[in-house]
């Protein structure tokens, strides 16, 4: 791939604008500034740097964050802070989506990437790829609240019946369960479907990705391996 067109797939702008960025003798690799727009490179490990800051090439990027409260999952947030804010233009550029949807007031695990087969696996309805909530909710859960949500409930204009697996009562108004599908605010109409009402919602893992180690706001890129977590179908 030449230069020039690896520094526009990365996101640094149009052809003419990483054309300029050649010329101005802002590209290195290996320490060398390349200057030369045609220059082929071999994308294998490659890494450069701009102005002095070192990229990695990534064909696709892969990005797990873990999202405050208050933040819109939309370019064009209405009401609150947009999740896209949390990123430079560089990332923004290789047109940046959503895996799904948060709630603006529930936070956790979020991912996005520039990868729509990636997207595609995770949201297909068919797909069922496994979803892990924490809730805090307004009144005490309770047993009988706790088996209605396995065996499943109905939910106003949606068909069938919606069930969670893996219910666990953590504390008196702390409940932990894993969906399978992803209706609108499934969560909460679910709890609410058994009598009571979710006060704080965090989601804690994605397939068998579970929520990295990272300060509300944060984000890194995945790991291979860890894509694949993500995309693992657990059992229902």
């Amino acid at each position: 791939m030449f230069l020039e067109k690896m520094l526009q797939s990365q996101g640094f702008g149009s052809r003419k604008h990483c054309q300029q960025l050649i010329k101005n003798g802002a590209i290195a690799i290996q320490g060398e500034v390349l200057t030369n727009a045609k220059h082929k490179l071999d994308l294998n490990h490659l890494t450069f740097s701009v102005y002095g800051e070192r990229f990695d090439y990534r064909e696709n990027v892969y990005i797990a964050l873990n999202k405050p409260q208050d933040y819109e999952c939309s370019h064009q947030a209405t009401h609150h802070f947009s999740v896209f804010d949390l990123f430079d233009d560089v990332l923004m550029n290789r047109g940046l989506q959503c895996v799904g949807r948060l709630d603006q007031d529930t936070s956790g695990l979020l991912l996005l990437t520039d990868d729509g087969q990636f997207l595609q696996a995770l949201t297909h309805p068919k797909k069922h790829v496994a979803k892990v909530y924490r809730m805090q909710t307004a009144d005490p859960v309770t047993e009988q609240q706790m088996q209605q949500l396995r065996q499943g409930v109905e939910l106003r204009n949606e068909s069938g019946s919606f069930a969670a697996t893996d219910v666990m009562k953590i504390a008196e108004h702390e409940l932990q369960m894993t969906i399978h599908q992803g209706v609108y605010h499934q969560v909460k109409r679910m709890l609410a479907a058994v009598g009571n009402k979710v006060e704080q919602l965090h989601r804690q893992q994605i397939g068998a990705l579970e929520l990295p180690d990272l300060d509300q706001g944060k984000w890194i890129y995945l790991r291979s391996e860890q894509v694949e977590l993500a995309k693992t179908r657990m059992s229902i």
